[in-house]
This record gives structure tokens, C-alpha cells and sequence, in this order.
């Protein structure tokens, strides 16, 4: 007799629980899910909303700098422009006529240019009234001012050195519009006199102020408006590696007697500066994106403690039919993070993809992001279904069983 109840008490310590294979974790992790989707679509949107808002910003941010970073490229950052500013008295001071010859003399200059303003005012026609200018400005221009600035013409021609003595005009892509001039051959009134359009520019990226001018030239200007020759802001391009030093002599070259009157820029700086501002709108949307990501992880959590609540007798079914603690932990963390990955990287690199086409962007989705958006999803599945599991495995079956 003693020997029996020995064999069945070694028997007894002989019994393992079963261990569950990571596909049976899967399937019953999924049950919960299946049974309520409505609830679980809500929850996992708001874990979508925060993971795609993140990957989304930080796409389209990338995608945004890398265009910017073409442009760049394409429009060259060796371009430097030189102003007439003002004396130490406050007084505004004329840049010699000469300028352009003297910047020409510096060694690694390989293009310089002018353009002048010029006291014109413009109008469509002579039957329109004097003090209605359209917002155009006149501008005198040099015949190679297009070629520094790498512009183009979109419909006429440029300035000729022929054309440049007469009466003809190019008109910025902002002034023609401003104008209703859409085609060439047309005439427009700057003070008493009739000038034919001869060209309507393309959009100058790097210089803009021009989109909104007429442009005239010199010797026109001087002959038809009274203009006295001196430049107003001086274009000059250089090598690359060059662009620093020819910065530190440019002002000086220009006037040397008075060299803190002339104010020299870089037009790609401007540019440079917005990609900067664009990260810090990046570091803002990251922050309101990481709050989605709360707000999501709540509603998680949420959904799953009620899940605990309404299921406690399958728990209490489970637990007596022999499951261990330690399995319903994994079915209720498991099904956390199946209702954490619902929502995502994929659903943001989408909208980051969609977005940049409709730009005209190259789409750069850094592969960074979606491993973070991966991570920060099971992050958030881990932290928002680890106390809802642990309640779960402490329920005792007898009392999950009578639970009403």
C-alpha cells in the first residue's frame, strides 16, 4: 500500500506542465482580437495615427531636405551678391560704376554682373492711370545677368546687345502675371514711353526679388530714363573652393575707401536656413506624434484590462483545464502586441510616399524611422498589456469560474 501511494506521488511530481509553441501563442493571443473587432479597430487606430504621424514627418521632412539639397546642388552655392547700403552717417551711398570691372579683376571670379534700379513707373497701357503700378519695379540689367544667375527665358528672348539700347523690356515671372502680359510683342508704358516685351523669365530661385521686375538695359535706361550708370547689386560666381576668400575681399574690392557700406550675401544661405527651420518643425511634429503614441497606448492598455474583466471565466476554464500563470501572461501580452502592431510604420511611409509624389519630391523614408516605428510599437504593446496580463495569470480559477 505504501509503495503505491509512493509510485503515484512520484507520478504526480513526474507531471510537467505543457509548454505552448509560439504558433499556439499566436492563435489564442489572435481569439481575443477576432471576438471584438470593433474595439480593437478603435484601439490600434490611435497607435496608427501616433507611429504613422511620426514615420510620416520624418519622411517627409528627409524627402523635403533632400529636394532642397538638389536645388541646391543645381542652382550652385558659389553665388555672391554685393549691395549699396549706407555710409556712417546714415546716408545711402552709390556703388561705383566701374564695379563690375573691378570684381572681374579678382582671380577666381569667373562671372560678374549688375543690375540697377531705376526710376520708372509701369503701366499696362496709357489709358491706365499714373499712380497704378501693379506692384512692378523697373530694373537696368546687363546682357550676361541670365547666365550668372542660371536662368531662363520661358517664352521670347533675353536681352541682345543690340536690343539692349532700345526700348524693349524682360519681364519677371511675378511681373508678367501682374501685368496679364502672356505672350511677347506686347507694349507697356514705364513713365511716357512705350516698351516692347520682348521676354517673360522663368522663376528665379535664387534671386526672387527678380520674378517681380521689369528689366531694361543699361544703355536703355540711361538714354530713356534718366539713369546714371551705377549699379545697385552686384552678381558675382566664383570656384567653390574659393567662395570664403573672395567673400572677405568682395566689399573692399567694390569700394575700397568705404568697403562697410557695401553688403555682401550669399543667396543659397537663405535656403540653407530654411532646411534648418524645416528640422525644427520636425522636432515639433516628432513631440505631437510621440503624444498620439501615448494617447494610443492608453486606449491599449485600456481595452485590455476590460478584456481581462469580461474574460474572466475563460481565464477561470483555462487555469483548471491546466494552463499555467505563465501562459495566460503570454496570451494576454501577446494579444497587446498583435493589437499594438495593427497600427504603423507601413501606414506612414505610405503617406510620406504619396505626399512627396504629389510634390514632386524624391520620396527618402529613412530606414531608421520604420525600425523605430516597429520598436516603439511593441514598446508600447509591452508597457500597456504587462499589467493587464499579470492581473489575468493572479486570477485563482475557482473565483474566475463564479465570476458573473
Amino acid at each position: 500500500m505504501k509503495q503505491d501511494l509512493r509510485r503515484q506521488h512520484l507520478g504526480r511530481q513526474d507531471l510537467k506542465p505543457a509548454r505552448l509553441s509560439p504558433r499556439d501563442i499566436l492563435r489564442v493571443g489572435a481569439v481575443g482580437l477576432r471576438a471584438r473587432r470593433t474595439r480593437v479597430a478603435l484601439s490600434a487606430l490611435g497607435i496608427a495615427i501616433g507611429i504613422a504621424t511620426m514615420v510620416a514627418v520624418v519622411g517627409l521632412s528627409e524627402s523635403s531636405r533632400a529636394d532642397l539639397m538638389a536645388r541646391l546642388d543645381r542652382l550652385g552655392t558659389n553665388l555672391l551678391t554685393a549691395e549699396a547700403g549706407e555710409d556712417a552717417t546714415g546716408r545711402p551711398v552709390q556703388l561705383p560704376r566701374s564695379a563690375v570691372a573691378m570684381v572681374e579683376r579678382i582671380g577666381p571670379v569667373r562671372h560678374a554682373t549688375a543690375t540697377a534700379d531705376v526710376e520708372a513707373r509701369i503701366r499696362r497701357s496709357d489709358l491706365v492711370p499714373e499712380e497704378r503700378t501693379a506692384g512692378v519695379t523697373t530694373q537696368a540689367a546687363r546682357t550676361d545677368l541670365l547666365s550668372t544667375l542660371g536662368g531662363e527665358v520661358a517664352r521670347g528672348t533675353w536681352l541682345t546687345p543690340a536690343g539692349e539700347h532700345l526700348p524693349t523690356t524682360v519681364l519677371g515671372a511675378v511681373a508678367a502675371d501682374r501685368l496679364g502680359i502672356t505672350r511677347t510683342g506686347e507694349t507697356i508704358m514705364m513713365n511716357e514711353t512705350r516698351v516692347v516685351v520682348v521676354g517673360i523669365l522663368r522663376p528665379i530661385e535664387l534671386v526672387p526679388t527678380l520674378d517681380r521686375v521689369a528689366l531694361v538695359g543699361f544703355p536703355a535706361a540711361e538714354r530713356y530714363f534718366g539713369f546714371d550708370g551705377h549699379p545697385t547689386t552686384i552678381f558675382e560666381r566664383s570656384t567653390d573652393a574659393s567662395v570664403e576668400d573672395v567673400r572677405a575681399v568682395l566689399a573692399r574690392t567694390i569700394s575700397p575707401g568705404n568697403a562697410g557700406s557695401v553688403k555682401v550675401s550669399r543667396p543659397s544661405d537663405a535656403l540653407a536656413a530654411k532646411a534648418a527651420t524645416d528640422k525644427g518643425l520636425t522636432t515639433l511634429m516628432l513631440g505631437l506624434g510621440a503624444v498620439a503614441l501615448l494617447v494610443g497606448g492608453v486606449g491599449v492598455a485600456n481595452t485590455m484590462v476590460i478584456s481581462v474583466l469580461e474574460r474572466r471565466q475563460e481565464i477561470g476554464l483555462r487555469r483548471s483545464l491546466g494552463a499555467t500563470r505563465n501562459a495566460i501572461r503570454l496570451q494576454f501580452l501577446t494579444e497587446s502586441l498583435l493589437l499594438s502592431a495593427l497600427g504603423g510604420a507601413l501606414l506612414g511611409a505610405a503617406a510620406t510616399y504619396g505626399f512627396a509624389r504629389a510634390q514632386g519630391w524624391t520620396t527618402v523614408v529613412p530606414p531608421w524611422s520604420l525600425a523605430g516605428g516597429l520598436a516603439a510599437t511593441l514598446l508600447i504593446g509591452v508597457v500597456a498589456g504587462l499589467y493587464p496580463a499579470i492581473r489575468a495569470s493572479r486570477l485563482h480559477p475557482t473565483v474566475a469560474l463564479n465570476a458573473t
